[in-house]
């Protein structure tokens, strides 16, 4: 086979030539182009933002498009709110406060224009109102618990769980001998189709 193959080579040397060229030109070409991708980040530069950028974005984050659906001032593309960014640019560079050219706009539009409700007033409740909600639903909860848990006295001083009360009902029992309890418990029982 290597015989078969050198006399090839002698007889066609151009061949064996080109295919030599054509394969350094490839990986010279494979080269080139990891060099270029894993230089370019190092020609990238750093971006400076005009620092009073990051305040009128941090203002426009904070107030609502007034004709967009939730939408903020910064991320809206309409044109009252490209106006609106206009002013909160034109104020920052007046030097006016942040809280200033909130009241501002808060003197315009009302509580609509905060994204976020301002915890003051009425709205309280929307701050306080879930944590009240979840204290009431715990409270609930645990009266429910205790009520469920807690015994009905039994004769002798004996205190009995409504758990007790189902297990204790023999399905052949009296009806006169069982406890208001235990005979509602039964009707119930009997009412629902297992």
């Amino acid at each position: 086979m290597k015989r078969q193959h050198d006399q090839h080579q002698r007889q066609y040397p151009h061949q064996f030539h080109y295919q030599k060229i054509k394969n350094i030109s490839w990986y010279t070409l494979l080269i080139l182009v990891l060099l270029v991708m894993f230089s370019l980040p190092t020609l990238a530069t750093e971006r400076q933002e005009d620092p009073d950028e990051a305040v009128v974005r941090d203002i426009a984050q904070g107030l609502r498009c007034a004709v967009c659906q939730n939408q903020p001032i910064y991320e809206s593309n309409s044109d009252l709110a490209k106006d609106m960014l206009k002013i909160i640019r034109q104020q920052v560079r007046d030097g006016r406060q942040p809280s200033e050219i909130r009241q501002y706009f808060h003197d315009r539009y009302g509580d609509y224009i905060y994204l976020e409700p301002t915890r003051a007033g009425s709205n309280m409740i929307l701050w306080a109102g879930p944590f009240l909600l979840l204290l009431g639903g715990v409270g609930i909860l645990l009266v429910a618990l205790r009520r469920w848990r807690s015994a009905r006295p039994l004769a002798g001083g004996k205190r009995m769980t409504p758990a007790q009360n189902i297990s204790d009902i023999p399905s052949h029992a009296n009806p006169a001998s069982m406890t208001d309890q235990q005979r509602r418990i039964r009707q119930e029982l009997e009412r629902v189709d297992l």
